[in-house]
């Protein structure tokens, strides 16, 4: 543990080496960010949305931890390659850590959806308090995502430049900026399956709608975040041991 705790705190000195508001930013990227798509999606796409700025931000920081986390796990590995080379050190805590950092940074920007939710007077609902159930289950599906990644980035490279334009498939493909009633019911469906929109669903009940959802969803929830971690647990314990002969 002391070895992933030195590894998150590289991270971040890295991330805020010479900046000046250093961690402040973690709180402004995302206030920033949502102020513009605010103005874009209210105004000239003209989505009706209540309470659209807290609707929005909920989203996005969801959805950019994920983004984030697993863009940096991938290359966990690579960066890390002569560290690896020189001394035994179980390869997983790499890409792990790397989510862990992110998750850091992520918990700042929390911070933004309360300063949001006091802007706009939304009511703090008493679900709130479980807010980081849905969190933790999008932590737990992030580490399995960055260690698939990770794993397979090694070997071949092209993973690195196809995952963008995943991303920017996916973040279309996760109601985000948009409500899922705006796209067609046979497209609604194939978004509903979506593990990103179910953790972010799951988010904005209990912190927007102040509502709980029912037992079956977290269940679901629970199982596809349990899945991932497994799914990226089996698939870099295959490839690991090939590592050495790519980094």
């Amino acid at each position: 543990m002391s070895l992933v705790s030195e590894l998150i705190k590289r991270d971040l000195r890295l991330k805020y080496r010479r900046s000046f508001l250093g961690y402040l930013w973690s709180l402004l990227n995302p206030l920033l960010m949502m102020t513009v798509m605010v103005v874009v999606f209210s105004y000239m796409f003209r989505f009706d949305i209540e309470n659209y700025a807290l609707y929005l931000i909920c989203g996005q920081t969801m959805f950019n931890f994920f983004n984030e986390s697993t863009s940096k796990a991938m290359f966990a590995i690579i960066d890390n390659g002569m560290l690896i080379k020189k001394i035994y050190i179980p390869k997983y805590i790499f890409p792990i850590s790397r989510v862990l950092s992110c998750f850091v940074t992520t918990s700042f920007s929390l911070m933004a959806i309360v300063i949001v939710m006091l802007v706009t007077r939304v009511r703090f609902h008493v679900s709130i308090l479980i807010f980081w159930i849905p969190l933790i289950y999008l932590l737990v599906f992030s580490c399995g995502v960055g260690m698939i990644l990770s794993a397979l980035s090694v070997k071949f490279r092209d993973v690195t430049h196809l995952y963008g334009v995943l991303m920017m498939v996916l973040m279309y493909a996760t109601p985000i900026f948009y409500p899922i009633s705006a796209v067609p019911a046979k497209v609604a469906w194939f978004i509903g399956k979506n593990p990103l929109h179910i953790f972010i669903n799951l988010f904005r009940e209990l912190v927007l709608y102040g509502t709980v959802p029912p037992l079956r969803t977290w269940i679901i929830g629970a199982g596809i975040a349990a899945a991932m971690f497994a799914l990226g647990a089996w698939v870099f314990s295959k490839m690991q041991d090939d590592f050495i002969y790519y980094i």
